[in-house]
C-alpha cells in the first residue's frame, strides 16, 4: 500500500502566487522565524537536531549535527546556501527557489539564528534566471518587511543575506568549489582535510553549507515541533523528501514523498505519482540519484527511498533525481550522454579526471559511431579503474553481484566528479555488455551503424 501523500515543503506550490510575500504570510509564513526568535538559539538548534533532518543535497548528513561542527569562539562564521543545482536530472531545488523563495529565506534566517552565523550567502546556479529573479524579489520584500536586516522583528538578531549568481559550472555544486567561486576564484574543489568548511571555509572562517531543500524544512519543523516532523517517514530518515523524476514515465515531475517509506516502484508506477512507464513499455533501467549514481534495474524497484538501503544495494539517492529508461533505450548512447556531460564539466584540476573522462567519452563515441574495437570494452574498464579503483573485471560480476560495483566509490581525484563518469560505464557494461559488443561486431563485419538502428535516449 502506498504511503499517504504528505506535503511539508510543497504545500504552497498549487497557488499561482506562491512566490509572493502576501501568499507566504497568508499560509503561515515566517511564523517559524517568530517562534524561533522567542526561543534561545541553543533551543532552536536542539529542536532541529532532535528532528534528525538529513541533508537533502546528496550526502544526507544531519543538519543539526553539521551546525555543531563549527569551532567555538571563532568569528565571524557564515551560512552558504548551495543553490547550484547542476546534477543531471535534478530540478527540485530550482522549483523551491522559483515558487516558494520566502520559505527558503525563512530557513536561512532560522539556521543563522540557531548556529550563530553572522551572514548568509545564497548561491544560485547561473542558468536559473527565473530562480534568481524570484529570490531577488523575495529578498527585497523580506528586507522591506524587516524579516531580514538589522534587529529582525524587533529583536537583537541581525543578519544579511547576499544573493550570488554562479557562472554555470557543475563542479561548483561541490561545497569547497562553491566557496572558491564565492571568493572570486575559479570553481575548483579544495583538499579535505584540512579544508572542511565547518572549520576553514569562506574567507578562511567557519562556514556551514546547506542545501535549498534542507533549509526549506526548518520553518515547518520549528512551528510543528520535531516530534510532529518525525511521525512522517521512517525512524532513521524522518520527514519527507522531494524527488525529480524524468525520462520515460507517463507523468515526469517533482514529487514530495515520505522519506524511507515510499518505494521506487510506488513512485514510478502509482497513479498518484508518475503513473507507470510511457506507452506501456517495460522498464530497462533507472538512475536513482542523479547522473553520478550507479544505475538500478527492475530488481531494485522495491527498495525504499532511503539512503542506507539504496547505498547497500550499490547506488545512492544523491541529489534526489530519478531518470527512467524504458526498453527502447540504447544503453550505449545513454552511457555516452552521461559521460559526455562529466567530461565537459571536469574542472581539470585532477589528472585522472581531466584525462580519463575525456578518454571515456572518446571511446564511447567511437563505439556509437560504428568504429569500435574489441579491445575498447576492456579499455573503458581500465580507464575507469584509474579514476575510481574497483573490482571491475567482468568475470567477477556474476559471482559478486552488486558488490562488484564499489559504493561509496573509491577515487583518485579530489572530488567525486571523476567517479561520476565511471558509474554509468560500469553500470551499462555490467548489464548491457551485449549491446556494446553488437556495435563493435558491426564494424568487424563491415556493417555501418545507422541512426535508425537504435532509439535515441
Amino acid at each position: 500500500m502506498t504511503a499517504p501523500i504528505v506535503q511539508l515543503v510543497t504545500s504552497r506550490l498549487h497557488h499561482a502566487d506562491s512566490y509572493t510575500l502576501a501568499r507566504f504570510e497568508a499560509t503561515g509564513g515566517y511564523e517559524g522565524l517568530r517562534k524561533a526568535l522567542s526561543m534561545t538559539p541553543a533551543a532552536v538548534h536542539d529542536e532541529i537536531r532532535a528532528a534528525t533532518l538529513l541533508g537533502r543535497g546528496g550526502a544526507g548528513f544531519p543538519a543539526g549535527v553539521k551546525w555543531g561542527f563549527t569551532p567555538p569562539g571563532v568569528w565571524p562564521r557564515y551560512l552558504v546556501v548551495n543553490g547550484d543545482e547542476s546534477e543531471p536530472g535534478t530540478y527540485k531545488d530550482r522549483m523551491l527557489m522559483e515558487r516558494d523563495p520566502h520559505q527558503l529565506i525563512e530557513g536561512c534566517l532560522i539556521a543563522c539564528y540557531a548556529a550563530g552565523l553572522s551572514q548568509c550567502f545564497l548561491y544560485v546556479r547561473g542558468e536559473m534566471a527565473l530562480a534568481q529573479t524570484r529570490v531577488a524579489t523575495a529578498l527585497n520584500e523580506a528586507y522591506a518587511a524587516q524579516y531580514v536586516g538589522r534587529n529582525i522583528l524587533g529583536s537583537n538578531f541581525s543578519v544579511d543575506i547576499v544573493l550570488h549568481w554562479g557562472a554555470g559550472a557543475y563542479i561548483v555544486g561541490e561545497e569547497t568549489a562553491l566557496i572558491e567561486s564565492l571568493e572570486g576564484n575559479r570553481g575548483m574543489p579544495r583538499l579535505k582535510p584540512p579544508y572542511f568548511p565547518a572549520a576553514i571555509g569562506l574567507y578562511g572562517k567557519p562556514t556551514v553549507v546547506n542545501n535549498v531543500e534542507t533549509l526549506s524544512n526548518l520553518g515547518g519543523i520549528i512551528v510543528r515541533g520535531s516530534e510532529d516532523y518525525k511521525q512522517y517517514g521512517s525512524e532513521s530518515s524522518p520527514g519527507t523528501r522531494m524527488f525529480a523524476v524524468s525520462g520515460h514515465v507517463r507523468r515526469p515531475g517533482v514529487y514530495e514523498v515520505q522519506h524511507g517509506v515510499t518505494t521506487f516502484r510506488e513512485l514510478l508506477y502509482d497513479e498518484q505519482f508518475c503513473g507507470g512507464i510511457r506507452n506501456g513499455n517495460a522498464l530497462k533501467a533507472f538512475i536513482p540519484g542523479g547522473g553520478s549514481s550507479p544505475w538500478f534495474f527492475e530488481e531494485q524497484l522495491d527498495l525504499p527511498l532511503e539512503a542506507r538501503p539504496v547505498g547497500g544495494a550499490g547506488s545512492m539517492l544523491g541529489s534526489g533525481a530519478i531518470v527512467v529508461m524504458d526498453e527502447t533505450t540504447d544503453a550505449v548512447k545513454a552511457c555516452l550522454r552521461v559521460v559526455r556531460f562529466y567530461a565537459r564539466e571536469s574542472c581539470g584540476k585532477c589528472t585522472p579526471c581531466r584525462e580519463g573522462t575525456s578518454w571515456l567519452e572518446t571511446i564511447l563515441q567511437r563505439i556509437v559511431d560504428g568504429h569500435g574495437r574489441p579491445a575498447d570494452i576492456d579499455m573503458l574498464l581500465d580507464v575507469g579503474d584509474n579514476i575510481s579503483p574497483g573490482p571491475y573485471p567482468a568475470a567477477s560480476w556474476e559471482s559478486e553481484g552488486l558488490a562488484a560495483v564499489p559504493f561509496p566509490p573509491k577515487q583518485t581525484t579530489i572530488c567525486p566528479l571523476g567517479p561520476s563518469a565511471v558509474a554509468p560505464v560500469v553500470s551499462a557494461l555490467r548489464r548491457f555488455r551485449p549491446e556494446f559488443e553488437a556495435k563493435i561486431r558491426r564494424r568487424a563485419l563491415g556493417i555501418p551503424v545507422r541512426v535508425e538502428d537504435s532509439t535515441h535516449v
